[in-house]
């Protein structure tokens, strides 16, 4: 049986709830929510089980904090023998409008520190990914940006799409990062 890994990245603790860094977590939270699972403490991360047409999906929010993902991302893979092609990376995209989505089969992270270090932990640019725009304030420091509390308005956009990326997830899941970018890239 296929087994999958998606990971959605952020930082832990109460101090980074609903900024704009921690729209992987949140993400998370809502599809574990809609396939009525909760997460619970594992090793490296909180971790939920869910199945999705047979396949078994393990979902990932990492406790090692952002820059240290890579540790979380690699210790689950081995833990639940999980092939990178079958592991999927949501993260923040400051280059993206506000609520646009982009998939990618491989790629550089883009100065995204979350994404350098899976790179480098797993030493490899070659796992499917999917940013999530958050824009970009040019007037503000960008760690202040994205470390900042997610405006109502902006808040609104994110999560309204949330329905939509969930079955984006299921198609990842289901027919794979190919068919997925071609289906929902915005």
């Amino acid at each position: 049986m296929d087994k999958f890994l998606i990971v959605g990245l952020g930082n832990p603790g109460e101090k980074y709830y609903n900024t704009r860094h921690n729209i992987g977590f949140e993400l998370l939270d809502f599809y574990c929510k809609k396939n009525e699972s909760d997460f619970g403490t594992g090793r490296l991360g909180h971790i939920s089980k869910i199945s999705i047409k047979g396949r078994k999906v393990f979902l990932l929010k990492p406790n090692t904090f952002m820059n240290l993902s890579g540790k979380s991302v690699k210790y689950w893979m081995k833990q639940e023998n999980i092939r990178i092609e079958n592991t999927l990376v949501i993260s923040d995209d400051l280059n993206l409008p506000l609520g646009k989505i982009r998939f990618r089969a491989r790629g550089s992270s883009g100065g995204h520190n979350g994404l350098e270090n899976i790179e480098q932990t797993l030493n490899t640019t070659e796992y499917p990914r999917l940013r999530i725009g958050i824009g970009n304030d040019k007037k503000s420091n960008q760690i202040d940006f994205v470390l900042g509390i997610l405006k109502s308005d902006e808040y609104k956009t994110l999560h309204s799409n949330f329905d939509m990326i969930s079955n984006s997830l299921n198609s990842f899941i289901l027919s794979g990062i190919d068919i997925t970018m071609n289906n929902f890239n915005n």
